[in-house]
């Protein structure tokens, strides 16, 4: 019996959007009558940490404090329209919708601010801090508080903005079919190290080191947990789960989740993750979509990093004890001499 060690990598390339475009999203922000600005979507936060991006992207268009900012994710009766959360286009679609909504309502905000301060609104600007000030004259400025309750109360004044994103939809070419299917691409590369159990084929993921070229990573934080939390799916994807027909027999399938497998806590590897930054033209603040691809290199990496342990290819998912049995015991039959 020996654990044997092997190493592994595969890189991937994915696109934000998809169906050619044509798939839009809306938001629409307003502020109350106390400074908070509220940012409603129907856009759908799936544990990815939409609802915290996007109030980033409003924060930073609007130049206010982030704590300024409430997300309100509707529904698709009452909310404004959203294509959907899918093809890793939340943040890139919905972060520029939120953009060019909080933008509208600046300019809406530094209007009301030059009334109250007297002075034409292309001079002032916002501190991050939630003051609007005259530049050059940092000490005449008025709070966003202050500024909310004289537009509501004084001026009759709303401080709000729309905004909606569209990519226009790509007809292929009928006679070389180019086409302009997606936004932009982001890339990957996953190496994996795994041990093979020799005698019993259990295949254990060691570590796992992500490199991720997402544009822009506006949250780092929540990028590197969108990240490793892709890994844990394509682990459970390549060693763990399948799908119908259940290997090897349909009575092998889970009969409810309780018996659904995947990986458990000790089965995490340690993971190093690292981001490339090289933001999108099109992007908001130079981000790129995340999301599918974080379960799709650590996959074949995981396959690759197996044959380079014990010289098994294997090629059908999952990667289960059986299979790299099968595997060891071909190759030892292989070279083993012939007694004939």
């Amino acid at each position: 019996m020996a654990i044997l060690t092997g190493r592994g990598y595969a890189a991937v390339n994915y696109p934000t959007g998809m169906n050619l475009g044509g798939d839009p999203s809306q938001a629409l922000i307003h502020s109350t009558t106390t400074g908070t600005f509220v940012l409603s979507l129907s856009s759908v936060d799936l544990g990815q940490g939409l609802k915290t991006v996007v109030a980033q992207c409003a924060a930073e268009t609007l130049g206010l404090p982030f704590e300024n900012i409430l997300v309100d994710t509707a529904d698709t009766d009452t909310g404004p329209h959203c294509m959907g959360t899918f093809a890793s286009r939340g943040t890139h679609r919905v972060g520029n919708a939120v953009i060019m909504a909080a933008t509208e309502a600046r300019e809406a905000m530094l209007a009301v601010a030059a009334e109250e301060l007297e002075v034409d609104a292309a001079d002032l600007d916002t501190d991050g801090t939630g003051y609007i000030a005259v530049k050059g004259a940092a000490e005449k400025r008025i709070h966003i508080t202050d500024l909310a309750m004289a537009a509501h109360f004084t001026h009759g004044r709303t401080l709000s903005g729309r905004g909606i994103y569209l990519k226009e939809k790509s007809e292929p070419v009928p006679e070389t079919g180019e086409m302009d299917p997606d936004s932009c691409q982001a890339h990957a590369c996953t190496v994996a190290v795994v041990g093979v159990d020799d005698e019993t084929g259990v295949v254990e993921v060691l570590e796992m080191y992500n490199t991720y070229e997402v544009g822009r990573a506006l949250n780092p934080a929540l990028a590197t947990q969108q990240v490793e939390g892709g890994a844990w799916m394509g682990i459970s994807h390549a060693l763990f789960e399948t799908t119908e027909p259940y290997y090897p027999s349909r009575a092998h399938g889970p009969r409810d989740f309780a018996e659904y497998l995947m990986p458990g806590a000790a089965d995490i590897p340690v993971q190093h993750s690292v981001f490339l930054e090289r933001p999108s033209d099109n992007g908001p603040f130079g981000a790129k979509g995340i999301g599918e691809m974080t379960a799709n290199a650590p996959i074949p990496a995981i396959a690759n990093a197996i044959f380079d342990a014990c010289g098994v290819r294997l090629t059908s998912m999952p990667f289960t004890p059986e299979r790299v049995l099968r595997g060891i015991d071909a190759l030892r039959n292989r070279s083993e001499p012939d007694e004939r």
